[in-house]
């Protein structure tokens, strides 16, 4: 018997609110190692399809880990050092560009003063200046050992779990006593992000190749680096496609001129229309079983909880909350808030009028004839 079901109804609603409210609490103070963890769960889903093909094609348990790992490891190593290679030249060019971004803080802190925006000509050039982009190059780079320890301890967390994912189905059969439609609904759920991360990574491999291309064949800078940021904030949902644009638009504007960023802009935008809104979709089918709405505020939410990592990983941990909350009779009106649209009420006239009557009088309906 269920013990909430001694209390009003206002009481059940402020226990659950309560227990809600403590869950978060803990998560968001254990934050720091749950998502590392949680980023390892993840890619270790995705990667888990790679591990049986092989384990199918005779390769011994050990030596498919192996090459799972030195791919990871190597793929890793390679995104680290463009990346580091590319923010230290960043460095070492802002002297070069100082004097362009000087001049444009300058032009553009008076124009806003001349729109009304008091002493904005002095502020404007403060904030833009470049000895504080030096300051926040050289925090990034003095972080840089620091994020590829957490990648060591990702890839470190990924090998335990694909060590334990060939019992996992007995653990849990013994742990919980899975009935079929509890069995099925994990399947589900490991399918649902298999394939989202699967397709995403794709899509965003696809974006990062066409930023690349659109900016090397306009001269900017660092293009790969841009191509690499392109990728990764592809995962985000919603603003992922808006932040990826800004930085080289900003830079083409110092580097060269205010029409080379706005092509720059107009690429970035056919770019994300063609593969975010025409492409991708064709590829995904109906989707992962959530609004829009609830993707914007997951967002916020796991961003606000595990930071970039929630960012990273809202869509799948919001796929994974709306089938943990489908499976129980309670949670489930939630499950239909957070998930796609519904099919169309019928008219009032097909509607039953006995029970709606009965619900306008709080009575029963009659169902006698």
């Amino acid at each position: 018997m269920n013990a909430l079901s001694d209390f009003s109804a206002p009481a059940r609603g402020l226990i659950v609110a309560a227990a809600f409210a403590l869950v978060v609490t803990v998560l968001k103070m254990a934050s720091s190692l749950l998502a590392p963890i949680l980023l390892a769960v993840f890619i270790a889903i995705v990667v888990t399809p790679a591990l049986g093909w092989m384990r199918r094609k005779g390769v011994p348990k050990w030596a498919a880990l192996v090459v799972i790992g030195f791919v990871l490891l190597d793929v890793g190593s390679l995104l680290a050092l463009v990346t580091t290679g590319a923010v230290e030249g960043f460095r070492e060019s802002i002297p070069s560009y100082q004097e362009r971004l000087t001049l444009l803080a300058g032009q553009f802190g008076n124009w806003l003063e001349a729109a009304g925006m008091d002493n904005s000509g002095d502020a404007v050039p403060n904030l833009l200046d470049p000895s504080k982009l030096m300051i926040g190059v050289r925090l990034l780079l003095s972080n840089a050992s620091g994020i590829f320890a957490n990648g060591l301890l990702v890839l470190l967390t990924v090998i335990f779990i694909l060590l334990e994912a060939p019992t996992l189905w007995a653990k849990l059969h013994a742990a919980f006593s899975l009935t079929p439609e509890g069995e099925e609904r994990i399947r589900r759920l490991f399918g649902s992000i298999n394939r989202y991360m699967q397709i995403k990574a794709a899509t965003s491999f696809a974006t990062g190749v066409c930023a690349y291309l659109l900016l090397w064949l306009l001269g900017i800078d660092f293009a790969i680096f841009w191509a690499i940021l392109a990728f990764f904030l592809n995962f985000i949902p919603v603003v992922g496609n808006v932040i990826m644009m800004i930085p080289p638009a900003l830079l083409a504007l110092v580097q060269a001129d205010l029409s080379t960023a706005l092509m720059v802009i107009i690429g970035y935008l056919v770019i994300n229309t063609a593969i975010g809104n025409i492409i991708e979709p064709r590829i995904m089918g109906k989707g992962l079983g959530i609004s829009t709405l609830a993707v914007f505020l997951a967002l916020l939410f796991w961003g606000w909880l595990f930071g970039s990592v929630g960012m990273f990983l809202a869509v799948p941990l919001t796929v994974t909350l709306v089938i943990a909350l489908d499976a129980s009779p309670t949670t489930r009106p939630i499950a239909i808030l957070l998930g796609p649209e519904v099919e169309k009420m019928p008219p009032p006239e097909q509607v039953n009028q006995p029970v709606l009557d009965a619900v306008a009088m709080d009575e029963p309906a009659d169902h006698e004839h």
